[in-house]
């Protein structure tokens, strides 16, 4: 951040430090709390510096110490749960909830180096309706500042008996000084609020907002709070993609915002009097905007073949302008193998166009034939994207490893309408197992150099749940890989965080005998005796999403069968893998599978099934 025009702020463990830009000078700290701060903002105007704490029930940071020193002196260990929302993600709960907060830090009085002390800290949140359940509380999401630093927008999920199977997340207006009550912006909508954002000149606050009660995918339309007249408006309601974020225009006359869109992460320009739309990003991935001056956005910006980099944006253009000015990984990548994605199409549920593309191994001759990868991605209401990903379904890593790899977005994905989307609704395994289906048909039909008897497939959290279920439907995989997915769905609705999920893509509750069918229908582990397909499965601890049972439970099955399977197991991951050195194995465990698998054997020709 920018503490002045020529001193950076940054966090650094917990704490602020100013660095002055002038050669040969060094970082001094500058604000240091009791507790660490994160999501730090600055506005010169006021000299206020907004962050955000982990508090306790009091909402005090001075207190936070001495609540902990109490904490360690328990004799116990217990934690005690009167609330479905005892953990999400890969925590439990506990009594620290994050709160936002501002405080007066001068930077020209820090000159000389010298520390601010802590002490006056304002709690924004502090006069919010009291929660009884210490356990619950408010916990901040996001927030948004004016640029004078006088006003800030919060959002905040609703506590109560009902979290775990409610998405009702609220966005709250109040003042910097903490005099008065935060004002809810979001009491006619039970969707989630996300993203807010204030015009330059403060007068006026946009959010995206969800309407369906209990639909964490559900279409984000754009909402506009005029501060001063209290007036509330929603614009381009004619949209069918669901943007994910968005800033304002210099001149507030544009909302310039990041959407998903048939594979691409696009940036679009919104009139805000009108609604109409003008594409400035074409292929690819932009991962996140900044304005630049009057006219211009700076933005991340990757593809398949290319790591992210910064690129600008002529913000008030007609047609795509991207013009790049950085080229971070260039020496890095020069000896190494990036395929481009082949964008193909074809028929699949409901008669529909479906979309997917494959990326060509290292070494390609279009005289052999290879191996196929068909990668399945997660949600399921996201979608593969036109992207670089340093996390485990990059498709130049399979194409590297020899594979022709393949991706598809079937029914349920996002980026092709909110109807494409909402389709997946009772049809788990129903419409993106046709569509997966019809895609690798296409594929073969139309890519002569693909073998049809070395086919695998690969899939994190719904991506593994379809693991399972192909495995149950199919035998014209080689091999299987489930990552974090799901195999029971009965069990996995009672061990899950996040009811609301599994309550909606369902549509009920396993409970009620008119909805336990629905959980039946598309249950891979009501079809156990037909597994047959080699799988490895793998899974973190601290997954709450998918619990642990979700993958012992069809690798029992399997080894149980006489049928080849392997577990592997982290103890320090979650739904996802966070650390490089797990990531590399993770690779090494999975190519190393899928390869044994699709071998061709030496002196025979014939791969291993």
């Amino acid at each position: 951040m920018w503490l002045d025009q020529g001193t950076a702020g940054y966090v650094f463990r917990g704490a602020l430090y100013r660095h002055n830009l002038e050669p040969a000078t060094n970082g001094t700290l500058l604000y240091n709390a009791t507790v660490g701060i994160g999501s730090a903002t600055y506005r010169p105007a006021t000299g206020t510096l907004f962050f955000t704490a982990d508090v306790y029930s009091d909402g005090n940071i001075s207190s936070v110490v001495e609540h902990r020193e109490r904490e360690r002196s328990r004799k116990d260990t217990a934690q005690v749960f009167d609330n479905l929302w005892a953990r999400h993600w890969n925590k439990w709960m506990t009594p620290v909830k994050s709160n936002l907060f501002a405080v007066n830090v001068s930077v020209a009085g820090s000159a000389g180096g010298g520390q601010q002390e802590p002490g006056n800290e304002v709690n924004l949140m502090q006069k919010l309706a009291p929660v009884r359940d210490p356990l619950l509380r408010w916990d901040i999401e996001s927030y948004a500042v004016t640029a004078d630093g006088r006003r800030a927008a919060f959002v905040v999920r609703n506590p109560g008996p009902d979290m775990a199977w409610s998405t009702n997340v609220d966005l709250y207006l109040t003042s910097c000084d903490g005099s008065g009550q935060p004002e809810l912006l979001t009491g006619a909508s039970n969707g989630a609020a996300s993203a807010p954002a204030f015009s330059a000149d403060g007068t006026a606050v946009a959010w995206l907002q969800m309407e369906t009660p209990g639909y964490e995918s559900d279409i984000r339309r754009i909402f506009i709070h005029n501060v001063t007249t209290g007036e509330t408006r929603t614009i381009a309601r004619d949209w069918i993609l669901s943007p994910h974020f968005m800033i304002w225009s210099a001149d507030a006359s544009t909302l310039h915002a990041l959407v998903q869109d048939k594979g691409d992460n696009r940036v679009v320009n919104i009139d805000v009097a009108t609604g109409k739309r003008t594409e400035l990003t074409e292929a690819g991935s932009v991962n996140s905007i900044a304005r630049l001056g009057a006219d211009k956005l700076l933005s991340v910006y990757t593809n398949v073949t290319e790591t992210a980099d910064i690129y600008a944006i002529d913000a008030g253009s007609t047609e795509a302008s991207m013009r790049r000015l950085t080229r971070v990984n260039q020496d890095k990548l020069q000896d190494i193998y990036l395929g481009a994605a082949e964008d193909f199409w074809f028929a699949g549920a409901r008669g529909e166009q479906v979309h997917g593309w494959l990326v060509r191994p290292y070494d390609f001759n279009a005289t052999q034939k290879y191996p196929l990868a068909l990668l399945i991605h997660g949600g399921p209401q996201q979608a593969n994207s036109h992207s670089f990903s340093f996390a485990q379904w990059n498709p130049n890593m399979y194409a590297s490893a020899g594979f022709v790899t393949v991706q598809i977005n079937f029914h349920g994905s996002a980026g092709y309408g909110q109807n494409f989307t909402d389709s997946i609704q009772g049809q788990w395994g129903g419409y993106p197992y046709e569509d997966l289906m019809a895609g690798v048909d296409h594929v073969l039909s139309s890519y002569k150099f693909v073998d049809p008897r070395r086919l695998v497939a690969l899939g994190g959290s719904f991506g593994g749940y379809m693991a399972n279920w192909l495995n149950a439907k199919t035998d014209r995989f080689a091999a299987l890989v489930a990552h974090d997915g799901q195999f029971d769905m009965v069990s996995g609705y009672y061990a899950t965080d996040e009811l609301w999920f599994i309550e909606h893509d369902v549509g009920g509750v396993p409970f009620a005998a008119k909805d336990r069918p629905k959980f039946e229908r598309f249950n891979p582990e009501r079809l156990a005796a037909q597994f047959k397909t080699p799988t490895l499965f793998v899974h973190g601890a601290s997954d709450f999403r998918l619990s642990l049972e979700q993958s012992l439970a069809p690798w029992a099955l399997l080894r149980r069968r006489g049928i080849p399977a392997r577990l592997v197991y982290f103890d320090n991951e979650d739904h996802w893998i966070n650390h490089a050195g797990n990531s590399v194995r993770w690779y090494s465990e999975v190519l190393g599978w899928i390869s044994q698998w699709t071998a061709v054997q030496p002196n025979t020709g014939v791969f291993r099934k």
